[in-house]
């Protein structure tokens, strides 16, 4: 997509344009008009007039002399002779010497060429810059100056470089959607000879990073139609009224170039629920009735598709969402295993890649990321081949920057002790050893003890064989007690605990009250819902619903549940002693081993 952008002078260029018109003003113009007019005479001429005692003033130069009349109204100029007597002759006729002959201005002229002339040029351009601004503002008001009430949507049409579908992976139903758009735009006959119209507004709703920009750019770019691209929080202004102002003429523009599609990127900005509190400055609100009234104040056949992405769509004011407003949502949510697939060979195919890269394999472990993170995890594995002298990507660079993105770099000068050295390699193997001897868990993918920027010292990865949309009870339990099998296999061995679990018992602690108070896995309160998550796209930030009495019951069977598995997760452990001897110590002398290598041991 190329933006058009308007060319525009900066103000810079017309303050120049005053200061030229100044300086011409003040060192040529005023100098010139107060000149009197010199007349030519010749040297003769110069001699009678000293003769007949008729000379004022006179300057005798290098090269010539300047002299005046006896009433100084007129100044003359002749050339230079050798006379040995002209000062006697012009002293006893009674001239009067000079340095310099210039006229002395009246007053009244002085003030009017000095102060007066150049106000009046002054005030001149400032209005004349003052209408070149505000018909650049689209308006005679005076709140459009400077392009304050303006719209400054960037205007995109189609290049051959432009997003298109096929550039835009793993959201199959979404394009779908949009492509009804597509077509309508390409044959709006077809559509109004059944009576059919398209939506007015389409929002698109989905976690950060799955593509709804894209996709509303490759919508323009299927289309071939103007496009229209603004953020929700570029309508906001300081002064109230501005937001507002910028609307009417983002619909004008809109108008005038339809057929056009127009984005409003993150409308939550100015799309929030109107609460009814009354504040000093209700500009969002203000700038939230406009779009309102300007979304139903033109025909869905007119040609303007609205498209809106959010990811709080909760706090989008109903009056905004209503039908006959945004008329259809889209959900763009994260991709599953065969959209991840799709889009790591999207992105793969902007760089130079091996020939034997598992794309499923590296889906698979790249489970729950988002489109932006897959195309970062393609970008690093480019990045990992150039510092390592290659000119191609591998399969080692696509598995190694998912560990990028999910625990950071390596750290070259974390140096670990023998003991914290081994007391992490018995933690990691606690946790794939107690996921192994489960049913219903993730095979183990890899395991290492390097330490990571993240601050993690070690971690196990696990990864699903395919898509996994539920989970029951069980799994839900076998996964709080992986999550405790670090620490269980510290307290086995070692007979101590250490700080190492801190992540361990933040995700088994969440588990196990999201199984109580959001899904209803808990005998006592049964299917009633203690819990209310808000901002589902964005980490869903969950608060309690229940009273003072109920929560602690809550907290009670928390500790309950976790101290349940976590002594199932020591019961493994003991049970395969051994082996967890075994597959530590080969762990601490290799520091990172495969799943492979993790099972050969573990079944021989």
């Amino acid at each position: 997509m190329n933006e058009i952008k308007k060319p525009r002078k900066p103000l810079a260029f017309y303050y120049l344009i005053v200061l030229g018109v100044l300086f011409v003003l003040n060192f040529l113009l005023v100098p010139y008009m107060t000149q009197r007019r010199i007349q030519q005479v010749d040297y003769g001429t110069f001699m009678t007039m000293t003769e007949e005692k008729s000379i004022g003033q006179v300057e005798v130069q290098e090269n010539q002399i300047l002299f005046t009349d006896r009433d100084g109204k007129q100044i003359y100029k002749t050339g230079k002779m050798e006379d040995l007597g002209l000062v006697e002759r012009l002293h006893a006729s009674g001239a009067e010497f000079t340095g310099e002959i210039v006229e002395e201005m009246s007053p009244f002229m002085s003030i009017l060429l000095s102060w007066v002339l150049p106000m009046v040029l002054f005030i001149m351009l400032g209005q004349f810059l003052a209408k070149k601004l505000m018909d650049k503002a689209g308006g005679g008001q005076n709140s459009m100056m400077f392009g304050m009430g303006k719209s400054n949507a960037k205007v995109y049409v189609k290049s051959s470089e432009g997003i298109r579908f096929s550039d835009v992976a793993g959201e199959d139903e979404a394009k779908e959607n949009l492509a009804e758009i597509v077509d309508y735009l390409h044959n709006p006959g077809k559509y109004k000879e059944i009576g059919a119209s398209m939506p007015k507004g389409i929002l698109l709703v989905g976690p950060p990073g799955t593509g709804k920009t894209m996709l509303a750019k490759a919508v323009a770019g299927e289309a071939n139609v103007p496009f229209f691209s603004m953020s929700g929080s570029e309508f906001v202004e300081m002064f109230v009224g501005m937001g507002a102002s910028k609307v009417r003429d983002l619909f004008k523009q809109a108008k005038e170039k339809a057929p056009c599609i127009v984005f409003i990127d993150e409308i939550d900005a100015i799309g929030k629920k109107r609460d009814g509190q009354i504040s000093g400055n209700d500009e969002r609100e203000q700038t939230l009735n406009q779009l309102l009234t300007e979304m139903d104040g033109f025909e869905g056949n007119t040609g303007v598709i609205i498209l809106a992405a959010t990811n709080r769509p909760d706090s989008l004011d109903p009056a905004l969402t209503r039908p006959g407003r945004f008329d259809r949502r889209v959900p763009v949510e994260l991709p599953d295993l065969k959209g991840r697939e799709e889009i790591l060979r999207v992105h793969a195919k902007k760089i130079k890649i091996a020939d034997n890269v598992d794309f499923n394999k590296i889906a698979r472990m790249a489970s729950g990321a988002s489109g932006a993170e897959l195309a970062n995890i393609v970008n690093e594995a480019a990045l990992r081949a150039v510092r390592d002298g290659r000119n191609y990507a591998t399969q080692s660079d696509m598995e190694e920057s998912i560990e990028v993105v999910i625990a950071g770099y390596q750290k070259k000068n974390a140096i670990l002790t023998t003991k914290e050295k081994m007391i992490v390699a018995y933690h990691e193997i606690g946790h794939a050893l107690v996921a192994a001897k489960q049913t219903n868990s993730a095979p183990v993918q890899k395991i290492t003890i390097i330490p990571r920027t993240s601050g993690a010292l070690g971690y196990t990865m696990q990864v699903e064989e395919g898509n996994h949309y539920l989970m029951s009870k069980e799994e839900i339990e076998n996964k709080i007690a992986t999550l405790t099998g670090g620490r269980a296999a510290e307290e086995v061995i070692f007979g101590t605990i250490t700080t190492g679990a801190s992540n361990d018992i933040e995700q088994a602690t969440r588990l196990a009250r999201a199984m109580i108070t959001r899904y209803g896995m808990s005998r006592d309160f049964d299917m009633v819902a203690l819990e209310t998550v808000n901002n589902q796209y964005l980490g869903g930030d969950s608060s309690l619903a229940c009273s003072a009495q109920t929560q602690t019951q809550v907290d009670q069977q928390v500790v309950a549940t976790v101290k349940k598995q976590h002594e199932k997760a020591m019961q493994i452990l003991l049970e395969n002693r051994g082996k967890l001897d075994e597959l530590a110590q080969f762990l601490y002398e290799r520091e990172t081993i495969t799943g492979e290598e993790f099972m050969d041991i573990l079944n021989n």
